[in-house]
Parts: C-alpha cells; structure tokens; sequence
C-alpha cells in the first residue's frame, strides 16, 4: 500500500477514493500542505495528494470571474490577476510561516476549503463570500458540482458555503471558481502610535463608524509591534484607506481629523502601508522563529468591543501577547507553552465575552488532545454529525481533523 496517492486530474480523484474506499482506508487530503498542522493530527491511512491539480482552466477578467483547479497555487493566481489590475479581495492569509513552513506555498482550493480571510474581511468577507462554484468528490466516491460563474445561477442549496471552513471533511475541491474584483489604485494607513488597547479599539470603533470607508482597522500593542520589526517601543493603531487617488487623500484628512482626539496622528505611505497590512494579514509578530515556534497561537473571533477585554483577561493570569484586527474582533494571542495550550484559560475568556477561539498552532501531541476548533453545543454537533455522513458516511476524507469523530 503506498502511503501517497497523486491524482492529476478530476477522475483519478474519483478513482483514488473509491479506491480507499474498497479498502476501508482513510484519506488526508492536502495541496502544497501550508496549512497541515492546523487541526486534529491526522488519522489516515493515506495521503490525497491534490497539488497535481493545477493551472487557470478560465479567466474573464471584464465578468471578474476565474475557475482553477483547486491546486493552483495562490500566488500564480494572484500573479494573474494583478497583471490585469484586480484582486482576491478577501486577502486571504498566508498560514506558513506561521507554522514554520514556507511562505507563499498556499493553494486556491486550500484557501476556500479553510475559508481565508485577511485584515479586509471587515469590509469585503471572507473566501466563502467569493466562491461561486466548485466541482468536488464526496467520501462517497461521486462526483459532484454547485454554483456555476456569477452569483445569480446559484440555486437550491448553496454548498459553496457548506464547503468554505469545511477543512476537506466533507469533499476533494477538484475545480473551483471564484469572483475577482478591480484592485484599489493605491492605498495610505493612518496611524496612531501609543495607545493602550482598550483605547485602541475606541479609536478603531470610531474610525469605522466614519464614512471613509476604512478597509482595515488593526492594532499591534508595543511588544508585537517590536517583535514584527515594525515599531520601536510603541503601539500602533492602523486605519487603512483604499480606492482611488484623490478619494484616498480626501478619506485621509477625514479620518486624520476623525483620530486627533485619540493621540498623534502620522500617515503612512503607500509602499510602508503595504508593508504593514501583510504583516498584519500573516501576524508576522507570531511567526515560528527559534524562539517562539514552541508557544502556542490562538485566533480568537469575538465582538469588537470586547476584544481588549478577552484579551486582558487572559493576559492576566498568562504570559501573552496580542494582536488585533478586524477593530478588534479578530485577536491573536501567543501564549508561553503549557500542557494544554492554555486552552482552559482561553476558554474561559471566550465564555465570558463570547465568540468562538481556534487553536492554530501547537504540538501535534496537544492538538490530538485538545480541541482545536471551538467546541460545538450538543445541537450543532449532532447536525455537523449528520452533514458529515451525508458526503462521507464511511470517515473516508479527513476525519477526525476538526473535530474527535467527526
């Protein structure tokens, strides 16, 4: 028995499963493997190997549609696109260095399968919100399709969303298709540095309830700023504006206007605005250095206005560092290895102020023992239960991965 199978094009998947299947085997389903160490440890027997599955089978940029194989690399496509001046608006984040693997080795299929999203999701979603279509196989061995190239020809059930942060339970994306969107001609930052965080996410609340259509809103306390190599010694408040030239710069002394009462304002230009965001986008501060790879990184969604307060929380009684984004409804936070992940402490946090946390990064050992995804009430297992024996009543593609049984 090989240990990795390697389809090249839609059938052999088909085949590949019904293959495993015959043999009561499981299968872990991967593209470049970015993303492997998020989840439960894999419990297969087998590796799907869909990195095969690659190149731009269409792309119309004037209907700002494209179709890929869902191995095509993210980069080549965003390449792609940005020669004809658009974009993957959900700026989708690139996990690798994150956990220590390489950078920019992402695939299209991986990024809707994980639902990616970057500091943008505030204002134009998530993955899910960008997929329009996807030919798939189920565990069951069948071939199957939803969705087609605009948004008006999706009937019945929408899978696109079923798919999106399904994680590979439920099915192999073999082609995929997705809405792509111009690119904003430039874009400038506003910054406000020193503010502790609580008085950060009143400025970022603020800033997003103006009309300058702010299209990031991040705030990197002074230890994560410095451990980025993105400031010396003081917080930073980010307020990004995008679009057009003169909108920018009429947006920019709104918003500057807007932030005087919360401390100095300085303004970021274009080439360090970027600089910033991806840093943001990656949570650059966390990545996997010698030093940090052991401490655990947490990715806790909660409302905006109590993510400073789950934050404290935690640091309280922990050593942690954290990061905003989404105004705050978004917090990573790095913890000092534990025997759990200090996975009791966040969850004690996030009952007290609601959302839901992920574990991203950890030994394998603690992922197998700790819940990785947030946990789900008896309801909504037995449901995620269900769905799942629908695609793939025999635990053929991932299993176990998101949730023990599952």
């Amino acid at each position: 028995m090989t240990d990795t199978l390697k389809p090249r094009n839609g059938k052999e998947v088909v085949d590949a499963v019904q293959w495993a299947l015959s043999r009561g085997a499981a299968l872990e389903l991967v593209g470049n493997g970015s993303k492997r160490a998020i989840g439960r440890p894999a419990q297969s027997d087998l590796t799907l190997d869909l990195s095969a599955l690659r190149g731009v089978l269409l792309y119309e940029p004037e209907e700002l549609v494209l179709s890929a194989q869902a191995g095509t690399p993210l980069e080549e496509i965003e390449a792609l696109l940005a020669a004809q001046g658009q974009h993957l608006a959900f700026e989708p984040i690139d996990y690798g260095p994150l956990l220590g693997g390489a950078s920019a080795s992402g695939t299209i299929g991986g990024a809707l399968a994980a639902n990616l999203c970057g500091p943008r999701r505030i204002a134009a979603g998530a993955a899910r919100d960008h997929f329009l279509g996807f030919e798939a196989v189920s565990g069951r061995g069948e071939t199957f399709k939803s969705g087609g190239r605009v948004v008006k020809n999706v009937t019945g059930y929408d899978l696109c969303k079923l798919m999106a942060g399904s994680w590979g339970t439920l099915a192999a994306l073999t082609t995929v298709t997705i809405k792509t969107l111009p690119r904003p001609e430039t874009q400038a930052t506003v910054l406000v540095a020193g503010l502790d965080d609580a008085t950060a996410v009143r400025a970022m609340t603020a800033a997003m309830a103006t009309s300058c259509d702010v299209s990031g809103a991040a705030h990197l306390p002074a230890a994560a700023a410095g451990r980025g190599g993105l400031g010396e010694g003081r917080s930073l408040t980010l307020l990004r504006l995008e679009g057009v030239a003169p909108s920018v710069a009429h947006r920019k002394a709104a918003l500057m206007a807007a932030m005087k009462g919360f401390g100095a304002v300085e303004v970021c230009d274009e080439p360090l605005s970027r600089k910033l965001w991806r840093a943001v986008r990656d949570v650059t501060p966390f990545v996997a250095t010698p030093e940090a790879a052991a401490r655990p990184v947490w990715r806790i969604v909660t409302a905006p206005s109590r993510g400073a307060e789950l934050a404290r929380m935690i640091a309280a009684v922990a050593d942690a560092e954290v990061l905003y984004d989404w105004a705050g409804g978004l917090v990573w936070v790095m913890l000092a290895p534990s025997d759990d992940a200090g996975a009791a402490l966040v969850r004690r946090a996030v009952s007290a102020c609601g959302g839901q946390a992920m574990l991203i990064r950890a030994p394998a050992a603690i992922r197998a023992a700790t819940d990785v995804f947030a946990p789900q009430e008896p309801g909504l297992a037995g449901l995620t239960k269900r769905v799942k024996q629908g695609f793939d009543p025999n635990g053929v593609l991932n299993p176990g991965r998101m949730w023990a049984g599952v």
